[in-house]
């Protein structure tokens, strides 16, 4: 399925000048990020059908801190210095408030965030090659393994 048709257009969004986007904090970006990365992994994850619960818990295995820093890691490569200059706003942003991944991991993943919320804001062609990136694909669970 085409990464294009997992993700809305952000035409209007393009209504806001660089300097009003710069102003924002990392932690708004990351906080608009949140939301890109995860539609984007529901929209990826939605074939084949499954149930809800599987769905749910697929998408939870991809959108938790320790795996978004390990994403973030194998997007280094393909990252132009401006996209690097953002996750490093964002990684020192990062609040030090207690979570369940290290504080190391919950940086990481803050700062992919804060680069998706950014794209998404900006440059929906290149947030759109940087998800394609990704290896995020569907693990078929058979129905019986997802009983209680």
């Amino acid at each position: 399925m085409p990464l294009e048709g997992l993700l809305c257009p952000t035409q209007g969004l393009a209504q806001y000048s660089e300097q009003q986007l710069r102003s924002l904090s990392p932690l708004a970006l990351a906080y608009i990020g949140d939301a890109v990365f995860e539609l984007f992994v529901r929209s990826r994850l939605l074939w084949p059908p499954q149930q809800v619960r599987t769905f749910h818990r697929q998408v939870v295995s991809h959108v938790r801190a320790e795996q978004q820093a390990q994403y973030l890691e194998c997007l280094q490569p393909y990252l132009s210095a401006a996209e690097k200059d953002i996750l490093r706003r964002a990684r020192n942003a990062a609040s030090g408030r207690k979570v369940r991944a290290s504080l190391r991991d919950y940086r990481q993943a803050t700062a992919l965030e804060a680069l998706l919320g950014y794209l998404y804001l900006t440059d929906a062609q290149r947030l759109i090659e940087i998800l394609s990136y990704l290896p995020i694909t569907p693990e078929v669970i058979p129905a019986e393994a997802t009983q209680p």
